[in-house]
């Protein structure tokens, strides 16, 4: 059994959140561009108001909310019920990222992590699923990072965080094909956004946002579980991912200068 792609966007109604910067606003810009209505949500008003405004008339909806409150979600999900009737696509985009490595362990901002990256998405999928479930139909877009493949340097909260969200995905999609909702995994390597911005090393394959956006959203038409991308470094890093631990250390120890 395959689970189902989107063959169209146009007329699709797709909730992305984390559109407000980065690889969300392009992955919104691009849907947009393809016909879709979309509600686009996070913390910055003025940047969704601007992708708001280069919309057609009615295509866009203005969500903004906090993805570690509950209230907002739920409401935010309301609006879209009260004006679209459903939903086609949740597009989980949000997130946040602080270099960190043991020497500077922060517990604050570890914990602010994992509510922000694996709680949030969580939160979304609880809000949307119900529904979902019930029309036997709909997708769970989720981005992750290649991060949470395997231990890195400076990913001591991010990493973990993005270690869960694999391992949510996997469970998901085992519980929901047979229900007939599709989801979608989605792990980037490096991107070029604010995020990335604060990182001092080479990042190697680095990508723009807009080329994140075309990877995601083609991933999600072919109906693929696991999109991920660029290529040659992701599956670089999944083939270290089934290294014995020796190996795989001695390769970080000598491959990675951070």
């Amino acid at each position: 059994m395959k689970q189902q792609g989107i063959v169209t966007f146009s007329g699709k109604r797709i909730w992305v959140i984390g559109a407000s910067s980065g690889i969300g606003q392009a992955c919104a810009k691009a849907l947009l561009t393809a016909g879709a209505k979309v509600a686009i949500s996070g913390r910055r008003v003025e940047q969704l108001n601007a992708l708001a405004n280069n919309a057609l008339i009615d295509q866009a909806l203005v969500l903004p909310l906090d993805v570690t409150n509950n209230l907002q979600m739920n409401q935010a999900h309301q609006m879209i019920l009260e004006q679209w009737g459903g939903l086609d696509l949740l597009l989980f985009v949000s997130g946040m990222y602080v270099p960190m490595r043991a020497d500077d362990f922060n517990i604050a901002l570890a914990e602010q992590t994992i509510d922000t990256n694996l709680l949030g998405p969580m939160r979304a999928v609880a809000v949307v699923l119900p529904a979902m479930l019930q029309a036997h139909t709909g997708h769970l877009a989720i981005v992750g990072s290649v991060a949470g493949y395997s231990g890195l340097p400076k990913a001591l909260a991010y990493g973990p965080s993005k270690a869960g969200i694999i391992n949510f995905c996997e469970t998901l999609y085992y519980d929901l094909l047979p229900q007939g909702v599709s989801v979608h995994m989605i792990s980037p390597g490096f991107v070029a956004t604010e995020a990335t911005a604060q990182n001092d090393f080479e990042m190697p394959a680095l990508i723009t946002a807009e080329q994140a956006a075309q990877e995601i959203l083609q991933g999600i038409q072919a109906g693929e579980f696991d999109i991920h991308f660029p290529k040659r470094f992701s599956g670089f890093l999944k083939l270290l991912r089934i290294l014995p631990y020796p190996l795989y250390f001695w390769i970080m120890r000598r491959f990675v200068k951070i």
